[in-house]
Formats: C-alpha cells, structure tokens, sequence
C-alpha cells in the first residue's frame, strides 16, 4: 500500500492565457484562497494577445505567475510544442502531486504534458464552458471531441461550471458521469459605490437607466445582437441607455456603427474595477450564442441588479426566469421586450435584484469554491494513497 501524501500538497494549476474573463477570476480566486500551509501552488500561464487584458497584469497584481513562452489563444504547432516541452520540463522540477488544467488549450498540452513527463500526478480539468456549439467547423468540431475523449481516459476529475455543460460533454461521449464534477463558480463582489459617483467616475449620464453589456467583445457574445437590441430599444423610445464594459476583436466594428446609428451607448473598455461597473448599472444584459456559467451574471446577482440573457448554457443555473431576471430566446424583439419591461416597472426590476443577490450569495460564494477543490483534491490523494 502507497503512503498517503503529506503536506503540503503540490498543484500545478495550468491556463493558457490570465485574459480578463471567468476563468482568470476563478483560477486567481482559488492561488489566493487555498491553505497555504496545506497546498503549494504555483500558476503556468501564457500571453495574451494584443486586443485582450490580461487579469494578472491589470487586476490581480497580487498573484505569482510562471510564464510559458508560446502558450496563448493562437494555434501554432512550433509555439505550441515549445510551450509542451516546457510544461514537461516544469513538472518534472515541481513534481506536482495534482495537475489542474483550465480551458481547452490548457487542458490539452497540460495534460499531454503530464503523460510525457511520467511523473505519477493525478490530473484534473475543468471546462469553464465547452467548444461544442458556435465556435468551429464540423470538422474541427469532431477532431476536438476525439482529442477530449481520448484525454478524459487519463484524468483523474474532470469538472464542469454547470449542468448544462456537463450534460452536453456526457452526450459527446467525454469523459463519464462516474468522474464528471460539477463545480460552480464562486466569486466575491467588493463594497459597491454610489451609483452617482461611480456613473460620473465612469462618464456616464447620472440619473439615467443604466444597462450594462460586461465581457469581451467578440463574436459569441454576440455583441451585434446586443446592438440590434439597443436599436429597437431606441426605435421605441425607451429612455434608457447602454454601456460595453469589455473589449476585443469585435469592438470596433460596434464602435464605428454605434457612431454611424448614433446608438446610446457608452464604450468603457476593459474595467479592472468591476464593483464600480456593477455600482454605475441598473441592469446587467447578455446577448451570446453559447455560455458555460457567465460571471458577469452571477456578479449582478450579487450587486443586486436585475438581468436580462438568452437561455444558453448553464444559465438557467445562476439566473432563476421571472425571480432573479428575465431569460429570452436570442430574439433580438423578445430581449427588447424584457429590458422594456424591467425598465418601466421599477418595484419588479427591484425586486428581481433583490432575489438575484439572495441567491447568488448563496449559491456562488467564494469560499464555498475554494473549499470544494481543497476537499476534491485530498479526495484524490487519498483514494490514490489506498490504491
């Protein structure tokens, strides 16, 4: 019988890219929330590109970072082969007794990586969300199921954000139920400012309806859909306006038709204060075509703000229809005629962020996050010390 681990426990957590976005503030959240007496940890991490913020530089400064040249969004068979030789040569050095990967190209290179290297550590991965729908060709498509189903044989744990994505990746045939957990996002949202101040600070109309579109702008997200929206809300004079907290590839095309329609929308960019973001909104709204469990929704739950979201993903988990927001189909007339409704009826649009901050405080808290993979991963150890 192996001899059980002793402490502290050694996790190499991998990502690709530290881009602002829901995966950069859970993998942060959990360097910083996990024992330090009872893990060591250390976070291999990439590049990212040009257009994109990346969350270690601008928001979590705090955080111990080991680059990996090579390692980023882009696929490039040199790159990506010098970053694999590196995530060889570092878990031979570390020794890690867990390797957690996060995202598609994290979890493929990680985990080749550890094959590779030989050295016995167990493997997890969590996929914040999937490539299933809206990203690539058929083909594509099919040659990443392979590539997932093949890497799921030699994973201890796999993890999913929500249901909806676990259930997509089971009937792709990834990975069984049997090691298929379910981990929720957990986050903290900071003390809020006043929503005059943080509306000035942000130079934003003070007085007027805020909505709020937070994340990065590119294609799946669906920023053109929200702009359709912003145009009918406009066509019927509704006074309310719009902010694009976020950045990416598709930001200036909306910039330039947002300045040719003369759309009320404010362009904030990237905001590495998100509690002033949440302060200066009324609502939060989300346009995508695909989803794993969005934070910005969970976010404006805990800020006490009222959401409006198309029913992808999981959702229907962090957003309760008619109690905590409003889910539509990606109809851009059905949004409009959620956001119409919540902004002409203040007690309801109250109410909704009310019940959202009850609920996601509830269910999506921080420490409830680092607590899961503290157990899971002396779960893991433990059950490989009997084996």
């Amino acid at each position: 019988m192996a001899k059980a681990i002793q402490n502290p426990i050694r996790v190499m957590r991998v990502i690709a890219r530290m881009n602002i976005g829901g995966p950069a503030v859970q993998v942060a959240e959990l360097i910083r929330g996990l024992n330090p007496v009872e893990f060591d940890q250390r976070l291999f991490t990439g590049f990212c590109e040009s257009n994109e913020a990346d969350y270690v530089d601008t928001v979590a400064t705090d955080l111990k970072v080991f680059r990996i040249d090579g390692f980023g969004r882009r696929v490039s068979l040199y790159r990506d082969f010098k970053a694999l030789i590196t995530l060889v040569i570092e878990i031979r050095k570390f020794k890690p007794h867990v390797i957690h990967t996060h995202t598609f190209k994290a979890g493929f290179l990680g985990r080749i990586a550890s094959i590779i290297s030989l050295h016995p550590s167990l493997r997890v991965h969590t996929f914040h969300g999937h490539l299933l729908n809206g990203y690539f060709s058929p083909l594509k498509r099919s040659i990443i199921i392979i590539a997932e189903k093949t890497l799921a044989m030699f994973t201890s744990e796999l993890l999913a954000v929500g249901d909806k994505v676990r259930q997509d990746l089971l009937q792709a045939g990834i990975g069984t139920i049997e090691k298929f957990g379910l981990m929720p996002p957990g986050l903290v949202v900071g003390p809020l400012t006043s929503k005059e101040e943080a509306q000035k600070s942000l130079g934003l109309a003070v007085g007027q309806l805020q909505c709020a579109f937070i994340g990065r702008v590119t294609q799946i997200k669906r920023p053109d859909r929200f702009l359709n929206v912003v145009s009918e809300i406009k066509k019927r004079g509704i006074e309310m306006n719009f902010f694009i907290a976020g950045d990416g590839d598709q930001l200036e095309t909306c910039r330039k038709r947002i300045v040719n329609e003369s759309l009320p929308v404010n362009i904030l960019g990237w905001q590495n204060n998100i509690e002033k973001v949440l302060s200066a909104a009324d609502i939060v709204v989300l346009t995508s075509d695909n989803e794993g469990t969005p934070l910005s929704l969970i976010q404006g739950g805990m800020a006490g703000l009222a959401v409006v979201t198309t029913n992808v993903g999981s959702i229907p988990e962090i957003v309760l229809n008619g109690t905590t927001g409003i889910i539509t189909t990606t109809d851009v007339q059905e949004i409009a005629n959620a956001l119409e409704k919540i902004s002409s009826d203040k007690d309801f649009r109250m109410l909704l962020g009310t019940a959202a901050k009850k609920f996601t405080l509830s269910n999506f808290g921080v420490k409830r996050l680092v607590l899961d993979h503290e157990n899971l991963y002396k779960k893991l150890i433990s059950s490989q010390a009997k084996s």
